[in-house]
């Protein structure tokens, strides 16, 4: 297994990983009675402080992914980190999967490994002149999609262009990771304009997932954000960046592809998952999880 492979894996572990332990904390810390210091309810939600650690984990694995994978394998690995989350659940929130939902988890397993076959390694081969500017550019696009789903009245249209909106963003971040090289000292990365796209790209994303969950259904807002962060960046990756797949597998690729963002989205609903109900039936606030640079959403 190469390091780049290893590096996607990881990153959907701890993305995985990170929202089940948020999801714990938050429900831990909604459990702590009225009148409690900041301390003891800092201390009942550790878990979440552990998760946020996760995603900073994950961050770091995807982008070191990406200086060597195609951005189609390492955002189809980061968006499977449902099926980490869903497996997760059952483990240690002992939620029961049903019988579409176990066969999801199956075809996103069986997708990523196709693509892993599939795919050839290397960096970039083709980096746009203007990659930086038009990083730039979308960033504002995105920042006017969010302005607009905030404002519209119809919650359900805007949790939808505000899903829309937190794809592109953290699919934005993904392009931009692919692109950037790292000076030496890495300190010089301020005057990068690459770097601030990236941020920008990843502030923008989560701000635009937390709005989209506060007015949509999880599932819905889970599965137009997994849909567009996999699909553009991928497309980007194959007609702009260079992006290879091996000869003779390209189709392998394009039914991996379709496999793995369809378990992707079965497995949606799972991106949030619904931690042990706390003493006296009080749910508590859901977990604001997503797999990919926040906190993360």
């Amino acid at each position: 297994m190469s390091l780049g492979l290893l590096g996607a894996l990881l990153a959907a572990v701890a993305y995985g990983a990170a929202t089940v332990l948020q999801a714990i904390g938050v429900r831990r810390i909604a459990a702590v009675p009225a009148g409690t210091s900041l301390t003891a309810r800092i201390s009942a939600g550790w878990p979440y402080g552990v998760g946020l650690a996760l995603d900073g984990i994950g961050f770091l694995a995807s982008v070191a992914a990406l200086r060597t994978l195609p951005l189609f394998l390492v955002e189809s690995a980061v968006a499977s980190s449902v099926a980490v989350t869903a497996l997760l659940s059952v483990l240690v929130l002992h939620v029961r999967l049903g019988a579409g939902e176990v066969i999801a988890l199956v075809a996103v397993a069986a997708g990523l490994t196709g693509l892993a076959f599939a795919a050839a390694e290397g960096p970039a081969a083709q980096t746009p002149t203007s990659a930086s500017s038009w990083l730039l550019v979308t960033a504002g696009l995105v920042a006017a999609l969010v302005g607009i789903g905030y404002r519209d009245r119809d919650h359900r249209r805007g949790a939808v262009l505000l899903s829309v909106a937190a794809g592109l963003g953290f699919g934005g971040v993904g392009v931009a990771a692919r692109l950037l090289v790292v000076p030496s000292p890495p300190w010089h990365l301020v005057t990068s304009a690459l770097a601030w796209g990236l941020l920008a790209h990843a502030a923008l994303a989560t701000v635009a997932y937390g709005l989209a969950l506060s007015r949509g259904r999880v599932t819905t807002v889970a599965a137009l954000t997994f849909a567009t962060e996999t699909v553009v960046p991928a497309l980007v990756g194959l007609l702009v960046l260079g992006d290879r797949v091996l000869a003779g597998r390209a189709p392998l690729a394009v039914a991996s592809f379709v496999v793995t963002l369809g378990g992707c989205i079965a497995l949606a609903g799972r991106a949030e998952p619904t931690g042990p109900a706390p003493a006296g039936g009080d749910e508590g606030p859901p977990a604001s999880t997503r797999p990919d640079v926040h906190e993360r959403q």
